[in-house]
């Protein structure tokens, strides 16, 4: 599993594993709101890397400018970009 280092979030970390054809297969959060991000979690699973992204991209929470979704859609972007 790939571990992504969250930043201005309650979360910690996202450990999260992107297939061949950029499916995500896992995601788990380190810390933050644990219903919310077991949720989102639970909800990117089987999706399409860059519809994630798409969905989650920019999702402020309160005024800290990201959000645990947000982090997420950065995760996978960067994974994506690793990969190209």
């Amino acid at each position: 599993m790939k571990t992504y280092y969250t930043h201005g979030t309650c979360s910690r970390a996202i450990r999260f594993e992107v297939d061949d054809n950029q499916i995500v297969t896992a995601c788990e959060f380190e810390g933050g709101c644990p219903g919310n991000t077991q949720g989102v979690a639970r909800l990117v699973i089987g999706k399409k890397a860059k519809d994630v992204i798409a969905m989650l991209k920019g999702i402020p929470c309160g005024d800290k400018g990201t959000s645990c979704p947000d982090q997420l859609a950065r995760a996978l972007q960067s994974e994506l970009n690793a990969r190209a």
